[in-house]
C-alpha cells in the first residue's frame, strides 16, 4: 500500500498556497483578455498617423490583410483586430509549446519552487514591459516575454500531484481548475473597469498593467514567503539511482496504463477543435445575434462560473477518465448544436454545455497524464503534455476561422464535432482509468 506524500496539514497549507497564488497570476493574466481590441485599436491609430513608416505592426497588419483577402467570402473589416488579437494569442501558445517542457525539467532537476520563481521573474518582465508600452513593439515584446517565461500552470499542476496520493489526485486537479473558472470568470471584468481609469496619456492601459503588476508582485512574494518545495533538488547521491531501471523500481515508477503518445495526441486533438470553436465565438454571436463585446463577456462569464461550480461539486468526485468522457461528449453535442442554432436560447444552451467541458476534460487529462510519471521526470512529462495543448491552440484559431470563412458555420462545426468524435474514439476506445493503490 502506497503512503501519502506529505501529512494531511502540510497538504492543506500547500494546497493553500497553489490555489491563491494561481489565483492571483490566472486573475492578473486574464486582464488583457477584453483589452485586446481597445489596445491593439490604440496602436494601430498611433501608427497610422506616420504614413512612412514601416513598423512591425503595419507588416503585420499587411499579412493578415492579403490573408483575409484571400476569401471569396466578404469579411468584415471588424474583424482586422480580431484577426491581430488572434494572430498574438497564437504567438503566445507556440512561445509556450516550446518553453513548457524546459520549465517543467528545470523543475525535476532544481525543484519546482525554484522554477516556480524563476518563471515569476520572467512574468515581472512581461508585465512591466506592457507597463512601459507605448508602442506596439514593446508591447510584443512583452508578449514574447511572457510567452517564454509563463510556468505557473504547469508547475502548479505538478505541485499538486506532488503533493496527492493517487485517491486524492484528481480532486487536487480539479480544485486547480476552478482557479481557471473563477479568474475567467472575474478577471477580464476587472481588467475592462481598469482599463477606464487613465493615469498615463502615452499609454491608456497603464492602469490596467500596473495593477496586474501588482498581483504579480504580491504573488511572488507569497511564493517566496510561504511555498515549501514538494519536489527535492536531486543530487548527486540520487543521480547513481537515476540510472537504475524502471524494472528495479517498482515503488518509484508507476504502473503505466496509458502511453504519454496518446495521452498527448489526445490532448493535442481536442484542444486544436476546441480553441478554434472558442475563438469563432465572438463571430458567429455577431452574424447571428449582433452581440456586442459586452454580451459576449456575459456569455463567456456565464461559461466561466458554471464551470467553477461543476469543478467544485462535480469533477473532484469523478474518475478522471469518466470526467474527460463526459466533457468530449458534451462538446460533440455543443458543436453540432453551435452549427444548427437559431435562437439566443439555443446559444445559451451550448453555452451550458461548453461549461461541461470546460470543467473537464483538461482537469481529466492531466490528472490522467500525472499518474503516468514518476515525482522524478513529473514536472517534464507534464510539461511535454502541455506543449501538445498549446501546439493545438496555436493552430486552432487559424484553421478553424479558416474554414468558417471560406466553407460557412453549418460546415466548419459540423467538421468540429466530427473531430470532437474522433477525440471521443480515443477517449472511449484507447484510454484507460489507472489503478488507483489504496494509501495506509
Amino acid at each position: 500500500m502506497a503512503n501519502p506524500p506529505v501529512s494531511s496539514a502540510q497538504r492543506k497549507r500547500i494546497l493553500r498556497v497553489i490555489f491563491i497564488s494561481l489565483l492571483l497570476d490566472l486573475i492578473s493574466f486574464t486582464f488583457i483578455l477584453p483589452l485586446f481590441p481597445r489596445l491593439l485599436e490604440f496602436y494601430r491609430n498611433l501608427e497610422a498617423a506616420d504614413q512612412s513608416s514601416n513598423s512591425v505592426l503595419r507588416r503585420i497588419l499587411f499579412g493578415l490583410n492579403a490573408y483575409k483577402q484571400s476569401f471569396s467570402r466578404p469579411i468584415s473589416d471588424r474583424y482586422d483586430i480580431v484577426l491581430l488579437g488572434g494572430a498574438l494569442g497564437s504567438l503566445f501558445s507556440f512561445l509556450q509549446a516550446i518553453a513548457s517542457p524546459f520549465i517543467g525539467s528545470l523543475s525535476d532537476k532544481h525543484g519546482r519552487r525554484t522554477a516556480l520563481l524563476w518563471s515569476m521573474a520572467g512574468n515581472i518582465a512581461s508585465v512591466a514591459l506592457w507597463v512601459a508600452a507605448t508602442d506596439f513593439r514593446t508591447f510584443l515584446a512583452s508578449r514574447v516575454v511572457g510567452g517564454l517565461s509563463e510556468g505557473n500552470v504547469q508547475l502548479a499542476t505538478a505541485m499538486a500531484a506532488d503533493i496527492s496520493d493517487e485517491k486524492q489526485r484528481g480532486s487536487t486537479m480539479a480544485l486547480v481548475g476552478a482557479c481557471f473558472s473563477i479568474a475567467f470568470t472575474f478577471g477580464p471584468a476587472l481588467g475592462a473597469a481598469l482599463a477606464n481609469v487613465e493615469t498615463v496619456a502615452a499609454n491608456p492601459f497603464a492602469t490596467a498593467a500596473g495593477f496586474s503588476l501588482l498581483l504579480i508582485l504580491v504573488e511572488t512574494l507569497y511564493l517566496y514567503l510561504y511555498l515549501p518545495e514538494t519536489r527535492p533538488v536531486t543530487r548527486p547521491a540520487e543521480l547513481s539511482k537515476n540510472s537504475v531501471s524502471r524494472a528495479a523500481r517498482p515503488a518509484e515508477y508507476p504502473t503505466r496504463t496509458n502511453s504519454y503518445r496518446l495521452l498527448n495526441a489526445t490532448h493535442f486533438v481536442f484542444i486544436l477543435f476546441f480553441s478554434g470553436m472558442e475563438f469563432s465565438f465572438p463571430f458567429m454571436t455577431y452574424d447571428l445575434f449582433a452581440y456586442t463585446p459586452s454580451q459576449s463577456g456575459k456569455l463567456l462569464g456565464f461559461i466561466g462560473l458554471l464551470a467553477s461550480i461543476l469543478q467544485g461539486g462535480v469533477t473532484r468526485r469523478l474518475p478522471p477518465l469518466r470526467a474527460v468522457q463526459a466533457g468530449v461528449v458534451s462538446c460533440v453535442a455543443s458543436f453540432f448544436l453551435l452549427g444548427r442554432l437559431t435562437t439566443e436560447a439555443g446559444l445559451w444552451a451550448a453555452a451550458s454545455l461548453l461549461a461541461v467541458t470546460t470543467a473537464t476534460v483538461v482537469t481529466g487529462l492531466n490528472t490522467l497524464s500525472s499518474f503516468e510519471a514518476a515525482a522524478s521526470e513529473r514536472g517534464g512529462k507534464l510539461g511535454n503534455h502541455r506543449s501538445w495543448g498549446q501546439v493545438g491552440r496555436a493552430l486552432g484559431p487559424l484553421l478553424f476561422c479558416t474554414l468558417y470563412w471560406w466553407a460557412g458555420r453549418d460546415v466548419a462545426y459540423a467538421i468540429g464535432g466530427a473531430g470532437m468524435l474522433g477525440v471521443g474514439a480515443l477517449v472511449f476506445g484507447g484510454l484507460k482509468g489507472p489503478t488507483i493503490q489504496r494509501t495506509n
